[in-house]
Parts: C-alpha cells; sequence; structure tokens
C-alpha cells in the first residue's frame, strides 16, 4: 500500500466519528516561499493584504491562516522554536499556506481604524481566498481567536472554501473571563513601534501577554519574549465586534456548508469552562457543546489540547495539535 493511501486511510478512521482525539504523521516535501500582496477594497477603498505564502511541491491545498488580536501572521510561523511553527507542519504534511497580516497590522495596509471591523476584515479575506482559488485544487480558511470569527464570517457568507478551521475562539466567549485582557489594552499610539497609526488602534500593555494570552500555560520565558517583540494592534471597534459578534457570527456559523474543525485549549478561560463558556473537557463534550452553531449535515470535528491558554501555538505541545489538522485537512475532498 502506498504511503498517501495508508494516510488517507488513518485519516478516514480518526475522522469517522467527527472527533479528533490523536495526531497523526506528514511526510516532509520540499517547499518554496514567496511574499504576496493582494490588492482588497474596504468600503471602497482600495487596500493591500500581506501574506506569506509557502508551497511544498505538488501541493494541491492552501490553506489561507488569519491571526488573532494583536496578532500578526508571526503567529502561524513562530520562528524563534521551528516545532512551535504551525506553518511548517503543515507544509511538512504537504499543504501549502498562506499567512496573512490583518488590515491594520504587519506589512498589511493600515486604513482609519473606524474602518476596520470584523465584517471589513471578513471582505478583505474574501479577496486573498479568491486570489489563490485558481492557483490550488481547494481552499481553507482557518484562523486564531478574531481570526476564527473573520473566517467564518467569510465562509459563511461567500461559500467558497472547502473547509474551515476554527482554534481558539467559539461563540460562547465569557465577557467575565475576558474584562482583564480588554482591560490590558491601550492606544497603540503609546509605543513607538506604532507611530503613525491613529489613536483608535489598540495594543496591550507591556508585560501583559502571559496572563492574557499564555495562562495557565507553563513560563516559557523566551517564547513570552517573543511573542511581546511581535505584538501587533487591533482597532478598537474590533474588540467590540468581539462581544457582539453572535449577531454576525451566529448566522455566518449555519451558513456555512464546508467541513469545519474546532480546536481549543482545555486552560481557555476566555471560551472555556462554566457557566459562560464551550465545554473544553474532552473533544466529545466540545463538539456536543458547539454542533447546534452549525448547520445539520455539515462535518464537524473537534480536537482539545491540553494544559495551556488562548494562544496555543506557544503550547510545548502544539505539535500534537498540529500534526491533527494535517490529517483533517488532507482528509477533504
Amino acid at each position: 500500500m502506498s504511503w498517501s493511501r495508508f494516510r488517507r486511510l488513518c485519516a478516514a478512521v480518526l475522522l469517522a466519528t467527527g472527533v479528533l482525539t490523536v495526531p497523526g504523521t506528514a511526510q516532509a516535501a520540499p517547499v518554496s516561499c514567496e511574499d504576496v500582496y493582494v490588492p482588497v477594497s474596504i468600503l471602497l477603498l482600495p487596500q493591500t493584504v500581506y501574506g506569506r505564502l509557502c508551497t511544498p511541491e505538488g501541493a494541491r491545498t492552501v490553506m489561507v491562516l488569519v491571526p488573532g488580536s494583536t496578532y500578526t501572521s508571526h503567529y502561524w510561523d513562530i520562528d524563534t522554536r521551528p516545532e512551535n511553527s504551525f506553518r511548517r507542519s503543515m507544509n511538512q504534511a504537504g499543504l501549502a499556506t498562506l499567512t496573512v497580516d490583518r488590515l491594520g497590522t504587519g506589512r498589511s495596509s493600515k486604513p482609519l481604524s473606524a474602518l476596520v471591523s470584523t465584517v471589513t476584515e471578513a471582505d478583505a479575506v474574501h479577496g486573498v481566498v479568491q486570489r489563490v482559488r485558481g492557483r490550488f485544487d481547494r481552499v481553507v480558511i482557518g484562523g486564531h481567536s478574531l481570526g476564527s470569527a473573520i473566517s467564518i464570517l467569510e465562509a459563511g457568507r461567500y461559500r467558497d472554501v472547502a473547509g474551515v478551521l476554527l482554534t481558539g475562539f467559539t461563540p460562547r466567549l465569557d465577557v467575565v473571563s475576558a474584562v482583564p485582557v480588554f482591560a490590558s489594552l491601550i492606544p497603540a499610539t503609546l509605543e513607538p513601534q506604532f507611530a503613525g497609526l491613529d489613536p483608535g488602534y489598540l495594543t496591550t500593555s507591556p508585560g501583559t501577554r502571559y496572563s492574557s494570552f499564555h495562562a495557565p500555560g507553563v513560563v516559557q520565558e523566551d517564547l513570552i519574549a517573543d511573542d511581546e517583540r511581535t505584538k501587533s494592534v487591533v482597532s478598537v471597534a474590533e474588540p467590540v465586534d468581539t462581544i457582539v459578534l453572535n449577531n454576525y457570527v451566529l448566522p455566518a456559523a449555519l451558513a456555512i456548508r464546508a467541513p469545519v474543525m474546532l480546536v481549543m485549549a482545555d486552560g481557555d478561560e476566555h471560551f472555556c469552562g462554566p457557566p459562560l463558556g464551550s465545554d473544553c473537557s474532552s473533544p466529545e463534550a466540545l463538539k456536543a457543546s458547539e454542533a447546534h452553531y452549525y448547520a445539520d449535515g455539515v462535518r464537524l470535528d473537534t480536537y482539545v489540547l491540553r494544559g495551556y491558554g488562548h494562544s496555543f501555538n506557544y503550547a510545548p505541545n502544539a505539535p500534537d495539535y498540529h500534526a491533527a489538522v494535517a490529517i483533517w485537512a488532507n482528509s477533504l475532498n
């Protein structure tokens, strides 16, 4: 039996119940990377979304990956510790990746903050999806946190993707737990690296990244320092959207027709745990907790990473969930 056929068989067995509980293995391939600048528009104004496209030889599926609030595309490719790089893991599994900077962040355009919301971000990401559709057989959209909400909006509105990967987000935001995170946001103009942005862009206060995004995970000083060094911004509208996202996300989630994979960390107090959050105690419990947000017949796979908080690409065991995602993505038709 060939390797590719064996891998598809393993994926079919693991995914038959719609619940992923164990990681798989992947096969490395030569990878080429390039910078991509995609012209888009929001509210009829021209903008540019930056992305880093990395393509293994022979890749037929590309994952468009959207980072969360105060993160850039770096979240998907943590270079200080290669085993924590989601991008690298997907490429080794034969999947192309396009890691993007949201509008207002990184090397993407920086419009007036008042124009940047989850809705306009989703429209911009749609332009990116359209850009790569002709180059690959399948496009999978994926996000972390706010990037997951953006991915839901794009996939539900346009139905132009073969799969939807959601990490660090459910529609059940625990607002009480999230209050300290919102309270830690300060005008980005107070920090020199964000000079030139208007006061409607926010970033996290110095020294708050661990408590906001990593607790209760083990303290890894080098990775926390990396997170602080590479932190970015979010518009005022986007945290507000996060609080009232159900007005947008719930109808969009119900409109999705592509397979969905949901990955959460059991220590993510922003979205997990009673009484307001989702049940992240196990993959089975997470699926039971979230299945009603999606239409009947939509394939929903779930995975729970143990022992970390919200930004779990930094977790020591992040490669476990990377492997599970690779199996899922490679099983899509």
